[in-house]
């Protein structure tokens, strides 16, 4: 069967990433797909930036320099979506290519934001999210990338008792994420493969210090459908160019 490395990175602003070696990262990972977020470009101009992907998939928000996700691949997909139904603004949160074997999904999740004024709108976005890959996982296999803006359990950031009540470590956040994986079947490829290895981070503050102490939280993931075999997950976090770092896994599907 084949096997297809997917690789995921928010890059905080794709222009950004490309001055701090995005194309040398593409190079030498050498991805059959990548998924971007937070790429903060309109799609006109991404197209044009020369990543060395032939098909290339950009779904930018309504608001200029805000948001915004993309799927490139190296074969053709089969079809290209955005967004998913429900009613949600125009910020360019997610883009599904279907490929022979699977569907793969570029994800960018809302922020509950400070005083977790957008909790509510989060976990209703979640919901209606969750019900779409639900439908994908009955026509094929579903692989879902990205920020997903949640660390799911006290291992997957440094401080947790600090951050109880944090946008992105609340228990209504992490319940979300649970239902996702006990309800609809999904995986979290780098927690199943590591049960218990610690401090594996993919976000660190921009504040002095903060990376290199390794004070982060791990908010990408790389999620499979039930049933879909996977190898090697894994968070690149000596991989610089951005407040994110890249995660990845290897899928035995066809593209």
């Amino acid at each position: 069967m084949s096997v297809a490395k997917v690789f995921s990175w928010n890059v905080n602003g794709v222009r950004s990433a490309l001055g701090k070696g995005l194309a040398d990262f593409v190079a030498a990972a050498d991805p059959d797909v990548l998924c971007l977020q937070e790429t903060k470009c309109e799609s006109a101009t991404a197209r044009a930036l020369g990543l060395a992907f032939p098909h290339q998939a950009w779904h930018e928000a309504e608001k200029k320099g805000y948001s915004g996700t993309a799927v490139l691949s190296k074969v053709a997909p089969l079809a290209v979506a955005v967004d998913f139904p429900g009613d949600h603004p125009a910020e360019g949160r997610v883009v599904t290519a279907e490929f022979n074997g699977l569907f793969v999904v570029s994800a960018y999740v809302p922020n509950s934001q400070r005083e977790l004024e957008r909790l509510d709108y989060r976990l209703r976005w979640d919901a209606d999210f969750r019900k779409y890959l639900a439908r994908l996982a009955k026509r094929k296999p579903v692989v879902v990338c990205g920020d997903l803006n949640v660390a799911h359990a006290e291992i997957d950031l440094a401080n947790p008792a600090t951050n109880r009540r944090n946008a992105g470590f609340t228990d209504e956040e992490r319940a979300s994420f649970g239902v996702l994986l006990q309800d609809h079947g999904f995986t979290d490829t780098f927690r199943a493969a590591h049960p218990t290895l610690a401090r594996r981070y993919s976000w660190w503050s921009y504040r002095p210090g903060i990376r290199a102490r390794n004070i982060g939280w791990r908010l990408d993931y790389c999620l499979t459908s039930d049933g879909l075999k996977y190898a090697q997950p894994e968070i690149h976090d000596q991989v610089m160019g951005s407040d994110h770092c890249p995660v990845s896994v290897r899928v035995h599907a066809a593209l």
